[in-house]
């Protein structure tokens, strides 16, 4: 298998076989990430991606889904996706889902017929790294687009059928700000179709522009029960049926719930945690983090 860099898959596709199509970020400019520095975004050639859907094929012939490595492979605009994309069912027949990161600003490149046609050639599971839909935390974050730009581009995506699932981080906003982050998140989610909400929090690593300016004082990081009662927000004010998974190894307290449906318990169960743990066994948990994988 042709796999160079940074291989980085979301937990939830464990499940799926995997298969470097680019490596690197296209963008490689949010405050809070350093994953793929130093890293420049390239597109492997169609020779080495069909060599390593063979090996799959030799191993898993009857694979269902696919899962593209890479920062934001769905960058790639419609022409140059689609001979990759077609290429994976002369391999894996039975192959039913081909999934992959997308920054929203990839989906901006594309009508929504071409959507629909790759939805048709199997394009179906696109992992969103939104963060938020604050504008203010989004601009602090310099992920590089808005609300707005989400909800257009989402509503395309849901147009076409395809799809997708969305990143929350909690903390992002800083000290003081978690409320307003969480409001206004759910207000945006809430007016899209995400399959499910994966939920992280913030850890400050050094190499990040964030990192930096909460050594320098400019960005005050929230503390944990403050990330907690953003969470237990964003949960209450949620109004779309929706998976929540806030299981990663960011979040200190690891919990999932079917909104709307488990709201309450899924509430009152953090409320336990906000009421019996100490702030500080919380900091310790988040200092020790070396990495997330």
């Amino acid at each position: 298998m042709h796999f160079t860099g940074r291989t980085w898959r979301p937990n939830y596709e464990a499940n799926s076989c995997i298969i470097q199509m680019t490596s690197g970020c296209t963008y490689q400019k949010c405050h809070f990430c350093n994953l793929y520095k130093d890293e420049p975004f390239a597109l492997s050639s169609l020779a080495e991606f069909e060599e390593d859907l063979n090996e799959i094929k030799s191993y898993q012939p009857n694979a269902k889904r696919i899962f593209i490595t890479g920062a934001n492979p769905f960058a790639l605009n419609y022409e140059r996706l689609k001979p990759y994309i077609l290429t994976v069912r002369d391999y894996l027949i039975k192959c039913q889902a081909i999934a992959m990161f997308a920054r929203i600003q990839d989906i901006k490149n594309k009508e929504i017929w071409q959507l629909r046609k790759l939805r048709a050639m199997g394009v179906n599971g696109l992992s969103i790294g939104t963060e938020s839909g604050d504008d203010d935390t989004l601009l602090l974050a310099n992920k590089g687009y808005t609300s707005q730009d989400i909800l257009e581009q989402c509503r395309k995506l849901d147009e076409a059928g395809i799809e997708y699932y969305f990143v929350y981080m909690t903390g992002l906003a800083g000290k003081g700000a978690g409320y307003r982050n969480a409001i206004n998140s759910a207000k945006i989610f809430s007016q899209l179709n995400p399959y499910f909400i994966s939920v992280d929090s913030l850890t400050l690593f050094s190499d990040t522009k964030l990192y930096d300016k909460a050594k320098r004082g400019e960005f005050i990081p929230a503390g944990e029960k403050e990330r907690i009662r953003e969470l237990q927000t964003f949960i209450q004010n949620l109004r779309i049926r929706t998976h929540l998974f806030a299981n990663s190894k960011s979040n200190f307290y690891p919990i999932a719930a079917y909104l709307p449906k488990e709201r309450n318990s899924a509430i009152r169960e953090l409320q336990y945690v906000i009421d019996t743990v100490d702030e500080q066994e919380m900091n310790a948990y988040r200092n020790s983090l070396q990495s997330l994988e």
